[in-house]
């Protein structure tokens, strides 16, 4: 089942398996036990919604049906000539074979996936609002990004030595942590004398490393969400969900919320199940006092219900467009009374961006698989994709610059994007804003002036007003 989020995949494969168990086509029983597999977190959420339809009777299906061969042979096949002819710089036999390579997948897919996307919901939830918002680096996060650059860590990476790989994932770790606080970085350097990057702590300033206490103002990005968290703290009753993929982020987060007098939880790997699935129950009543819920991705970003809060901020990007895609569908799901807003948080120019162009690439091929759409733009060229050691300063969105947008000149966006487009089109028919003046979200338009270079943003739909 490849439906998007929020559209009842558990409850028709509850269906299906009450059907198997107990009548069948002819009438009877198909089988006599089945098996689900999914992650931790969502055991006790299996078990609840079993519990609620079959009062109790516990089934389960696990289906690989190797239809697209092993990894590498969906690779060799598939994936990178479709990737290859979707490239901007794409000659026209690449993009020929890119063609015929989709085509194929897509007969072969189509004989056993049914796929629904999340326009449904628009007829029985609240409007979403998703904002992709780039945020400056700050003096501090500027200055160590660009001497780690220079560094000889980079000059060993981009020799592009096979045997380089592990120094090249530790110095992409580097830079993502960099972008989220100087603090995660600096706790790393310190445990590390050894270490080339050791030569940076010198350039820490004695404020940040005298202090015990969070120091927001050395991160754009942490900034901007303690901004953020008192707008919507002093000028609403919204709860939000904080996302990021690292649980060092999350401990800022705590020490954040602690420092303000925010009631927060937290869900991450080293909670029980159990106590997860009460948490999540807890968070969701209208008077509980939480009014954030701190969640790592990889421990809860896929199935969690969090309809207790109605505003969320993914905080860091992954490499996978679909981690990101589960972990920001939290909030806007069965049951969610209020206007959501999913903010999605990236620093400008930063090896971020470039993470995030990624995605829409791959986001790009699944969108031609699933949901047949033959004319995806073709924004980012592969060769730009692998300049991750570099900083794009001279621009208020690198992502922008890179879809060569007709619609916006002189940073002003002259010509509007279509009518119909919503937050699952592409990013080329999104709003593009170079300043406050068009944000749907107030809240964002007031803090605007405090690091926010550029967003794009867009809605799930618009409500019908009802006469």
């Amino acid at each position: 089942m490849a439906d998007e989020m929020g559209l009842g995949k558990t409850l028709q494969c509850i269906t299906l398996m009450w059907s198997l168990l107990k009548q069948g086509p002819e009438s009877k029983p198909s089988i006599e036990r089945a098996i689900i597999v999914c992650p931790s977190s969502l055991v006790r959420n299996w078990f609840n919604e079993i519990n609620k339809w079959l009062h109790g009777k516990l089934t389960a299906m696990a289906i690989d049906n190797g239809l697209l061969g092993n990894p590498s042979e969906f690779k060799r096949k598939f994936e990178n000539p479709i990737l290859k002819g979707r490239d901007a710089d794409a000659s026209d036999n690449d993009e020929k074979i890119g063609k015929e390579r989709l085509s194929e997948l897509v007969q072969l897919v189509n004989k056993c996936m049914i796929r629904r996307t999340s326009d449904l919901l628009s007829k029985y939830l609240p409007k979403k609002i998703e904002l992709i918002v780039c945020v400056k680096l700050t003096d501090l996060q500027e200055d160590l990004y660009k001497r780690f650059l220079k560094s000889s860590i980079i000059k060993e990476v981009v020799k592009e030595d096979d045997k380089k790989m592990n120094a090249s994932l530790k110095a992409i770790t580097f830079l993502k942590k960099l972008c989220n606080h100087p603090q995660l970085v600096y706790e790393d350097i310190k445990k590390n004398p050894a270490d080339s990057s050791y030569e940076l702590i010198q350039h820490f300033p004695e404020s940040f490393k005298n202090s015990n206490k969070i120091q927001a103002e050395f991160s754009g990005k942490l900034k901007i969400v303690d901004l953020l968290l008192a707008m919507i703290k002093a000028t609403t009753n919204d709860k939000v969900v904080l996302i990021s993929n690292y649980t060092q982020t999350l401990d800022l987060f705590v020490n954040l919320c602690a420092l303000r007098g925010y009631k927060y939880v937290r869900l991450d790997g080293t909670m029980s199940i159990k106590k997860r699935a009460k948490v999540v129950e807890l968070f969701n009543q209208p008077e509980n006092p939480e009014f954030v819920f701190m969640l790592s991705s990889k421990a809860g970003g896929c199935g969690l219900n969090l309809i207790g809060a109605n505003r969320l901020v993914m905080f860091d990007p992954d490499w996978n467009p679909a981690n990101d895609g589960q972990a920001m569908a939290r909030v806007w799901r069965d049951g969610q009374k209020k206007d959501c807003f999913v903010y999605r948080l990236l620093c400008t120019g930063s090896i971020e961006e470039k993470i995030f162009q990624r995605q829409t690439h791959k986001k790009a091929l699944s969108s031609c698989v699933v949901d047949a759409e033959e004319d995806v733009a073709r924004h980012f060229a592969l060769s730009d994709l692998k300049d991750l050691f570099k900083l794009e300063e001279n621009y208020s969105s690198h992502t922008h610059h890179q879809l060569k947008c007709k619609r916006c000149i002189n940073k002003i966006q002259i010509h509007p994007p279509p009518e119909n487009a919503d937050c699952t089109s592409d990013l080329k028919d999104w709003q593009h804003c170079h300043d406050k003046k068009n944000i749907p979200d107030l809240l964002l338009k007031r803090i605007w002036e405090n690091g926010v270079t550029f967003a794009f943003h867009q809605k799930s739909h618009e409500p019908k007003v009802v006469p």
